[in-house]
């Protein structure tokens, strides 16, 4: 473990070293004073309509371009945004604008009845949105007056409220079926102004500051960028060499910070090869998640056992992981079926991305060393997504970003909530886990916290993903660059307030 992990280390080190040389008779000219700051993302984002959004760029860019009626504190309660609420009945909940809200960008006040549009076009089953199943338990949304919104329920869901957090588009726009995925129009903190391929530029109302989000796939290539001034900040998706050698550079700011993204291996449950619980706990026992995070991810991660983070309320702290014990993997390879001579074959998929693929291959030389034989393939962000949620796979891995809800369960493992009606990418059918997914919705939530950890405990044992751990952030900037601050889901809040110092 420790020769492939140091010559994976000695090249991006002799890589770092080159790009040092090189830009020592650079950057002096690139460190002029510019108004527009730079901002680094790995990979584009899908989509700028939060009815749609589900992956993490799209998330976290919108969530600046939106508001949404609730927020979280830092115990992942709910907690006002754009309205203040009540519970009326178990059934009926009334939500009151707050008076000083936001305009949409186009001028228009927010009212109720762009509540209405933006839930109502949610729920439309020709829309397929995929957030319609975390919100299909409306019964209809009555509009009282601009400011004051009535939600009636189907039955009871304790924590309805959480599921609030879909930014508000207004609704003369919807009505003529504007295109928010690319030309997106809301009442955030921030304004769209021009999206052209890998460069998307939005405005800070507050004192007109142009954000500019520049995808690099590269790693490196994004450090060269940051390194000749070329970009101003970048948070995230780097191995930890480059970090390493940033946090040494005098000219740099580097910030780490726990994180609670989960990153998980996901298989499909319709395949006669994964569908095999004891293959599935063979190569949870088979990958040394201490060794990568150790050597590869610079100790800049926690062991994780569940979807939720420690931190979280309705989390299970006390789950027995799976450690690395390869003997044990093999034995399980045996028991179902699979020998030397009759090898188990499983096709992993990820994105192109090369940190996720020097990942991908350390757990597939991990895997081949208890017979597992692994044929990585990559592909483009939005092939490899469309694929996921296709059921087009055996094994993938993936990480699920800014968790606040324990609702997450219903989203991603009941049965009903198969694609597109939720994140159930595995297919993944268990009676008992539909079971405490829909106790739970009747629960308060005193009781839910138990309902949840007993859940916990069922998909750890049944094991539709493996747990591999929660990666820290990182944000790492000019020196010049201020105000920036990380939060524990990796949101691009801190955006609000960064200001550049020249």
């Amino acid at each position: 473990m420790s020769n492939c992990m140091g010559g994976k280390r000695r090249q991006i080190g002799i890589l770092i070293a080159v790009i040092g040389l090189l830009i020592l008779g650079n950057i002096s000219c690139s460190q002029q004073p510019r108004k527009t700051i730079r901002f680094a993302l790995s990979s584009k984002p899908v989509t700028l309509d939060p009815r749609f959004a589900t992956d993490a760029e799209s998330s976290r860019i919108n969530r600046l371009l939106y508001t949404s009626l609730i927020d979280f504190d830092d115990n992942y309660l709910p907690v006002p945004q754009l309205a203040t609420w009540k519970e009326i009945t178990a059934t009926h909940y009334r939500f009151r604008l707050k008076k000083h809200r936001r305009k949409f960008h186009h001028g228009k006040s927010v009212t109720a009845k762009d509540v209405q549009a933006t839930y109502l076009s949610i729920l439309d089953k020709q829309n397929a949105s995929p957030h319609r199943n975390s919100i299909k338990i409306i019964d209809h949304i009555t509009v009282l007056n601009a400011e004051t919104i009535d939600f009636y329920l189907q039955q009871p869901d304790p924590l309805f409220v959480s599921n609030l957090v879909i930014g508000i588009l207004p609704a003369d726009l919807l009505a003529k079926q504007h295109p928010f995925n690319t030309h997106p129009v809301g009442n955030g903190i921030m304004q769209f102004l021009r999206w052209e391929k890998n460069r998307l530029q939005v405005q800070r109302l507050a004192d007109q500051q142009i954000i500019e989000f520049i995808s690099i796939k590269e790693p490196t290539i994004r450090v060269l960028k940051l390194l000749r001034g070329e970009i101003d900040l970048l948070q995230n998706n780097l191995p930890f060499e480059h970090i390493q050698y940033l946090s040494r550079q005098t000219n740099i700011h580097l910030e780490q910070k726990p994180g609670g993204n989960f990153s998980y291996l996901g298989f499909n449950l319709q395949d006669k090869v994964t569908a095999n619980l004891k293959v599935r706990q063979a190569i949870a026992y088979a990958i040394d998640r201490k060794a990568i995070i150790h050597y590869v991810l610079g100790n800049s991660a926690r062991l994780a056992s569940s979807i939720l983070p420690p931190e979280h309320w309705a989390s299970n702290q006390h789950l027995t992981t799976y450690a690395y014990q390869p003997e044990k993997a093999k034995q399980l390879l045996q028991e179902a079926g699979y020998s030397t001579t009759k090898p188990l074959h499983i096709v992993y998929k990820t994105s192109s991305n090369p940190f996720r693929i020097r990942l991908a291959s350390i757990i597939q030389w991990q895997l081949k060393k208890v017979g597992i034989n692994v044929v990585l393939r990559s592909y483009d962000w939005g092939t490899f997504y469309s694929d996921i949620k296709a059921g087009k796979f055996q094994m993938f891995s993936l990480i699920w970003v800014g968790i606040k809800s324990p609702n997450i369960f219903k989203y991603v493992f009941h049965s009903q909530s198969i694609p597109p009606s939720g994140a159930n990418r595995g297919r993944f059918i268990d009676k008992q886990s539909d079971a405490l997914i829909d106790l739970a919705a009747t629960q308060a939530l005193s009781q839910q916290a138990v309902t949840y950890k007993t859940l916990q405990q069922r998909i750890q044992q049944l094991l539709p993903y493996v747990p591999l751990w929660y990666q820290d952030h990182v944000v790492v900037s000019q020196q010049n660059i201020q105000g920036y601050h990380l939060s524990i889901d990796g949101n691009y809040d801190g955006l609000q307030h960064i200001i550049r110092n020249n």
